[in-house]
């Protein structure tokens, strides 16, 4: 038996809530439906998704893979769905877009990508820099909207947000690290390990802050604004890294060398969104970006 669009959906509901619980209330269904319907998609796949213990659930080696297919998937569907609509009118124009680094890569691409193929006729291009200098270009008029990390959005006043995305920070170690062995790490654990800094879109500044608030000065043995060196960095046993899940990527170069886990206290979230002008009529080219950019983070489209 072929799955099914449904068991798709809860299959990413799931892998976004981290639990069973989580994707019902998410979807407003039952419990014993989602997992009936992943149960049925791993016997059809013929692998394990999740690994089941008495915390939750862990998404397995080959769930992460099969996760990136699926939300493409049920990304392509309403792209159909909406291309196809009666009251969907031909766009033109120009569409002026902002970008923060880490966002260039692991929310954009797919994105632009997407409405690119819906709105041929609009010209849109994408600047990328950092989130103060992207908020001094939206405030300015000189872009329509920005993708970028919104949790430490500075000009509250005159700039609108809205959340795409949620991403919890997680301890990356390599896989025969001795933490990967304890039941739980605690911040006291993290402060003693060399740790590999991101250094693009605050990340630096989130991790930096944590552990000093809780009074940990941590051991920073290497700075880089490249994740792909992060990965290589962590695999290879130079350290550790506090990262949002949203860039662990398991299927990546070095990635399957990585474990990530949860640390005991008070990790930040990052907030990824949209962010435009207080006040300003957005363009017809640029409101749909912003609904395509919100139907293409959410299963909204998918829950009747």
């Amino acid at each position: 038996m072929s799955f099914t669009i449904r068991q798709l959906q809860y299959f990413v509901a799931v892998a976004e809530k981290g639990s069973v619980i989580g994707a019902a209330q998410l979807l407003s269904i039952s419990q014993s439906a989602i997992t009936e319907a992943i149960k049925n998609l791993e016997g059809d796949l013929g692998v394990t998704l999740f690994e089941r213990h008495a915390r939750g659930l862990d998404i397995t080696h080959n769930g992460h893979q099969f996760l990136r297919h699926a939300t493409k998937i049920l990304a392509d569907v309403s792209g159909a769905r909406r291309a196809f609509a009666p009251s969907r009118e031909a766009l033109s124009g120009r569409l002026n877009v902002g970008v923060t680094s880490l966002m260039a890569g692991y929310v954009m691409s797919d994105l632009l990508a997407r409405y690119r193929r819906l709105n041929p006729g609009v010209e849109a291009s994408a600047i990328e820099d950092s989130g103060e200098y992207l908020e001094h270009l939206l405030v300015g008029g000189e872009l329509d909207v920005a993708v970028m990390v919104i949790s430490n959005l500075r000009d509250r006043m005159a700039l609108q947000s809205e959340i795409l995305n949620v991403s919890a920070f997680r301890l990356w170690l390599p896989l025969e690290h001795k933490l990967t062995r304890q039941e739980s790490i605690s911040l006291d654990d993290v402060a003693r390990e060399p740790l590999i800094m991101l250094n693009i879109d605050e990340m630096e500044e989130e991790a930096v802050n944590l552990l000093s608030a809780f009074g940990r000065r941590p051991r920073i043995a290497f700075r880089t604004k490249s994740v792909e060196a992060v990965r290589s960095l962590v695999a290879t046993g130079a350290g550790v890294a506090l990262l949002p899940d949203l860039i662990y990527r398991p299927w990546s170069l070095d990635g399957d060398r990585i474990e990530s886990r949860d640390v005991s206290g008070a990790l930040p979230i990052l907030q990824v969104g949209l962010v435009w002008r207080k006040g300003l009529s957005l363009s017809p080219a640029t409101r749909d970006f912003i609904a395509i950019a919100q139907s293409s983070q959410s299963l909204r489209d998918f829950r009747h």
